[in-house]
């Protein structure tokens, strides 16, 4: 029995042994964790960097792990003391990785780590060939139809016009048509009558607040701080900014820059400061005894994982506590980041009771009414203001000063 099992170990162990090497997966991160702190482009300790291919070089002899100085160091093996100096020494498993490695001729991805397919830059292919061109109406159909045609199976037939302006209403407005939509639809029969279906739907007020919603929730909208007091707030401005922008087709840079420092622009409008409500969704701890700037320091990490997540499409959550094992980023350069977030106003106050209320930057936001009414309020002064600016009081202070003088030698002195 004690064989059998012994073989079986044996069995299992070996293809493990054999398997190969992942310079991102099991190399990187030792490199990072043991060597970056003193071999890397900020310090470069004897001049040697292990950041980089070039940097490793002169330490790596690839295919022959015996003569490269990078495994004689860190066993302790070679000249000098063992690295990395004044820390812990690599475990077993990790220098047999690195032996490992460096026998398989110590790959090393160019330009860094392997390019997750998110950072590759998307380029246009060339359109694929495909055998029936009749059914193709725009060159979206003939990457569908290759792929069909590849694994021979037949496209769907044409949808009827009354499928078509459901889905597509559906799709833009987040709602079904209505009877009239419907029957004006396939009472059209002009050729170009579902493109003008499609102008309409995007002209409709809905198709913003459609396609607001998905944006929202990466911003993490909400009319409530969150947690267990959950008290109201009065953000819904931003929502219908972010509405608003979807419906007058406002440019994407333009969406980027208003939001996340609309408020550094040159003499910023109204709306753009709006804008910059982004950041201030972040919930809030109210709950008793919260230390209030702990409660603060968490709505700044948020404001750094929320403005990463949706704007560089990667998370930095882990860099939050260490320099992250295989993306780009730093510890140091979260708090960098966080920076940005942390040369604000901020007031916290007490609601009366045990909890604490994060009062933001607040914008007096009048109706349209009251905005109508304070204009002409100020059309009103500022029209008295240039009257007297422009009136001669010169002969009324001089009967001013005559009528005072007059009330002057009406006195009788006492004696």
């Amino acid at each position: 029995m004690s064989r059998f099992l012994a073989a079986i170990g044996l069995a299992l162990a070996i293809p493990s042994c054999s398997l190969a090497v992942d310079f991102d997966k099991d190399i990187r991160p030792i490199l990072a964790r043991s060597c970056w702190g003193c071999h890397s482009a900020a310090i470069a300790s004897g001049g040697l960097r292990l950041d980089t291919r070039s940097g490793a070089a002169p330490v790596l002899a690839p295919g022959n792990s015996a003569e490269s100085k990078l495994l004689r160091r860190i066993t302790g093996n070679g000249p000098g003391p063992r690295m990395p100096l004044g820390s812990k020494p690599l475990s077993d498993e990790q220098i047999a990785s690195i032996k490992q490695w460096i026998e398989a001729g110590a790959p090393w991805p160019e330009g860094g780590a392997a390019k997750h397919w998110a950072y590759v830059k998307p380029v246009r292919p060339a359109l694929p060939e495909v055998n029936e061109s009749a059914w193709q109406r725009n060159p979206i159909h003939r990457f569908v139809l290759a792929r069909l045609e590849k694994e021979h199976i037949p496209h769907s037939p044409e949808a009827s016009k009354e499928k078509l302006i459901r889905r597509v209403t559906l799709d833009l407005t987040g709602l079904p048509p209505t009877l009239e939509e419907i029957d004006a639809f396939l009472a059209d029969p002009r050729p170009d009558a579902y493109e003008r279906l499609v102008d309409r739907l995007l002209a409709s007020p809905h198709f913003g607040e459609r396609w607001a919603r998905p944006w929202l929730d990466l911003a993490r909208y909400a009319d409530t701080n969150g947690l267990e007091k959950d008290r109201r707030r009065s953000i819904w401005k931003y929502r219908d900014w972010v509405i608003q922008a979807f419906n007058r087709d406002l440019p994407f840079d333009q969406f980027t820059i208003q939001q996340i420092a609309g408020d550094m622009l040159p003499n910023p409008t109204e709306d753009q400061l709006i804008a910059t409500g982004f950041h201030r969704n972040t919930m809030f701890n109210e709950e008793g005894g919260v230390d209030k700037d702990e409660a603060y320091w968490e709505t700044l990490v948020d404001c750094v994982s929320t403005t990463s997540t949706v704007w560089l499409g990667s998370t930095l959550g882990c860099a939050q506590c260490h320099d992250h094992k295989f993306d780009p980023f730093k510890q140091k350069e979260f708090y960098q980041f966080m920076a940005f977030f942390n040369n604000g106003e901020k007031r916290i106050e007490d609601y009366g009771d045990t909890s604490q209320k994060y009062v933001e930057p607040q914008l007096d936001l009048p109706t349209p009414a009251q905005e109508g009414r304070r204009k002409q309020l100020e059309s009103q002064i500022k029209a008295i203001e240039q009257k007297i600016k422009s009136a001669d009081l010169s002969e009324e202070q001089a009967q001013w000063e005559r009528s005072i003088r007059s009330a002057n030698e009406s006195w009788v002195p006492m004696q």
